[in-house]
């Protein structure tokens, strides 16, 4: 098992995979600037914000999995405004929980039964606090 979020779980056999690339993440401090008359702005740290990870996943029937469910069940957790820990390598990214924000789909095989047979989707997370 390469890891998990929620209920997908990201693994690769001989028999099946569902795993993801062009993994991305993200963080950044919050600044604040003060304008002064005749002067540089001066710059204050705020704090950390909201780290963000974006990945790609591929759901090919193929590899051993329905592309229509394993999409049904990202676009669910998207609405219920699901948040959960992702784990890669059997650690915990982060400090804090992912939500997951957002899921751009794309059928690129469809089947003459309207049967998603190959769908890719790119994912976007932001830290839960």
């Amino acid at each position: 098992m390469i890891g998990t979020f929620g209920t997908i779980v990201f693994y690769a056999s001989s028999e099946a995979l569902n795993t993801f690339n062009s993994f991305s993440r993200s963080e950044q401090g919050r600044w604040a600037k003060h304008e002064i008359v005749a002067q540089k702005p001066k710059q204050e740290f705020l704090g950390p914000d909201t780290g963000t990870v974006s990945f790609n996943m591929r759901f090919d029937v193929f590899y051993g999995m329905n592309p229509r469910q394993e999409l049904d069940k990202l676009v669910t957790m998207v609405r219920d405004g699901s948040y959960y820990t992702l784990i890669i390598g059997g650690k915990g990214l982060g400090v804090n929980k992912w939500a997951l924000k957002s899921v751009s789909e794309n059928w690129t095989r469809v089947d003459n039964q309207g049967n998603v047979l190959v769908a890719e989707v790119s994912v976007q997370l932001e830290e839960y606090l």
